[in-house]
Parts: structure tokens; sequence; C-alpha cells
């Protein structure tokens, strides 16, 4: 009874074996087919290449404006650092400014000590306030820049200039960026007698240019007269590289 069950494990194990070495020789006969077939495939394909600029006048301007106050109590710091930030608002909205395009980006309260060779020495508060203003008429930036700095600001930074609506922009630059592979396409096709199937696939690439910034760190609110900066908003590219595949007939 022992040898009869003996041989039927024995049959049974070998027949799993012939199972699972069959369904491995399966597996990699599907993954050689396969990478054959995209070997074929590719040799089947072109890929052509396009780019396309497209040169704008920023119509945006955005800049932050800081607040950094202290003293020896912090209620005294919150306090006047609110009142001089409130001021700040204010000249920015009376410049044109509207509400909508302020907005708080960071409020920071903490402790300040004086560090000597005996330990720290409390000295009291610190509070910095920051806003971010959007200026959509850019006549206004030179005014709004001496108004905020003139009203309270001791920090201005991170001035950039950019467009309201870029993918308008980007569509323009994409557009010509297709047009130049296509020529590429029809040209080659013309001159070698390669003859061009459907188009497959489309990718993209984008990458804008640097843009002119400015920044001014710690401007001072001593002075009672303040000269406003001359910006200059020149002008900035958006450069868009597009790839056309198509199959070979």
């Amino acid at each position: 009874m022992e040898q009869e069950t003996i041989k039927f494990l024995n049959k049974t194990f070998m027949m799993a074996a012939v199972l699972v070495v069959g369904v491995l020789v399966f597996f990699v006969g599907q993954m050689v087919y396969q990478s054959k077939l995209i070997g074929i495939q590719n040799q089947n394909q072109v890929t052509f290449s396009g780019e396309g600029k497209a040169v704008v006048k920023p119509d945006i301007a955005l800049v932050s404006f800081g607040v950094k106050t202290e003293a020896v109590k912090s209620v005294d710091a919150v306090n006047q650092n609110n009142q001089k930030m409130n001021e700040v608002i204010k000249a920015v909205k009376e410049a044109g400014v509207e509400a909508k395009d302020i907005q708080t980006t960071s409020y920071n309260l903490y402790p300040v000590y004086d560090y000597t060779e005996r330990g720290s020495i409390f000295k009291g508060y610190s509070l910095e306030q920051n806003i971010s203003v959007k200026i959509r008429n850019l006549d206004n930036v030179n005014d709004i820049l001496d108004k905020a700095t003139s009203s309270g600001a001791n920090t201005v930074g991170q001035l950039s200039f950019t467009v309201d609506d870029m993918e308008k922009v980007k569509s323009e630059a994409r557009e010509k960026a297709i047009a130049q592979a296509k020529q590429k396409a029809e040209t080659l096709s013309r001159q070698s007698g390669l003859k061009l199937g459907k188009l497959i696939s489309v990718s993209e690439g984008y990458s804008p240019y640097p843009q002119p910034l400015y920044g001014m760190g710690g401007a001072s609110n001593a002075m009672e007269k303040s000269i406003a900066p001359d910006i200059q908003v020149g002008q900035s590219e958006v450069n868009i590289t597009v790839s056309l595949t198509y199959q070979v007939k």
C-alpha cells in the first residue's frame, strides 16, 4: 500500500513539475515575442520634432511687501506691526490694487534673545508679516513700490512679471512647434520617398525663459521721502517643443 502511495505522489509531483515548466516556457515565449514585436514596430516608426516660441510682454506683476517689528511685549509687537501693515495695505489699495489681489502669505511671531558668553538674554518679541500683491496695471508698479515702502514696508522682494493668460501664449507656441514638426515630416517624405502612415503619438515639452526679477532686502522706512525705482518690464519668451511620431507604410 505504501509503495502505491509513493508511486502516486511521485507521479503527481512529476505532472506538477511538467506543468510548471510548461507555464514558464509559455511566458518566456510570450516575452520574447512581445520584445521582437516592439522592435519591429519601432523600426516602422519615425519621429519629428519642432520648436515654437512666443514672445509676449507681461501684463501682471507680482511682488511681496513685509513689515518686521520688535517690542518688549508680544502684544506691543503685534499691535505696532498690524498698524504698520494696515497702512501699507491702505497705500497699495489707494494706488489702484483691488482687495482680491492682496493676500497675507506669512505671519510669524517669535521671541528675540541676545546671546553672550554668560548665556542668552531675553529682549522681547519680533513679528514678521508679509503680503503678496498682484499688480494688473504695470504703469503703477513704480508708484506702488514707492508708496508701500513710504508707508512702512521694510522688506520688499520677489518682484516678477508674468502673463495672466499663459495658456493662450503656450497655445501660440505649440501651434508653431507642431507646424514645424509637420513641415519636417513632409520634407523628409518628399525627398526620401518614405511613405508616412497615421500619426500615432504626440509629446510636448515646455520651458519658459527666465523672467526679470527685482528685490529690495531691508528697505528702510526711516527716510521721509523715498525715490521710486525705475522698473523695466521687458519681454518674456515661452518655448515649447513637440515631437510627432508617425507609422511608416
